[in-house]
């Protein structure tokens, strides 16, 4: 009886949690209801011939919790910002728009850190699944309409760099 009671309290507390749109500062273990923006790098999107197309200051997404939070809750982003989601391996991917209230720009990258497709003008709060064209290893997500401003196309290349903050 008393592990069905405890059982029965976790799952409360896991569903609670799931729900309550609060992100947790890992350098600090305090939460906060407002998420914001945490500059951790700089990307840089170039052209065939080697041209720099455009640069975002950028937020990582690398662990399960930041990749499966990614966006969502935020209600303003500005055009220099993005964030990079980076996986463990080169698979086809999927994202969609749950409790995301920015439209975005979805681009998908390949192991080679090239765009392989972009899915553009997102509809906030959508849950239909936004799918890569071609495996991929990374996702940037950009402010909609970012994609046309800046003429960013499949087969164009992304690098970035992280910044240490002491």
């Amino acid at each position: 009886m008393k592990i069905l009671v405890l059982f029965l309290i976790t799952f409360e507390v896991f569903l609670y949690s799931c729900q309550n749109p609060v992100k947790k500062d890992h350098s600090t273990h305090q939460t906060t209801n407002t998420i914001n923006f945490n500059k951790e790098g700089e990307l840089t999107v170039i052209d065939g011939s080697g041209q720099t197309k455009a640069g975002f200051d950028i937020e990582f997404a690398r662990d399960d919790y930041e990749r499966e939070t990614g966006l969502m809750y935020r209600t303003s982003m500005q055009d220099n910002q993005a964030m990079l989601f980076i996986f463990d391996e080169d698979k086809p991917r999927y994202f969609w728009m749950k409790n995301t209230y920015i439209p975005l720009d979805i681009i998908y990258i390949d192991v080679g850190k090239r765009i392989v497709s972009i899915i553009k003008n997102t509809k906030p709060l959508d849950e239909t699944a936004l799918p890569s064209k071609y495996p991929v290893k990374y996702v940037l997500e950009i402010k909609a309409g970012l994609s046309d401003a800046y003429n960013l196309q499949e087969g164009d290349k992304v690098s970035w760099q992280s910044i240490h903050r002491d």
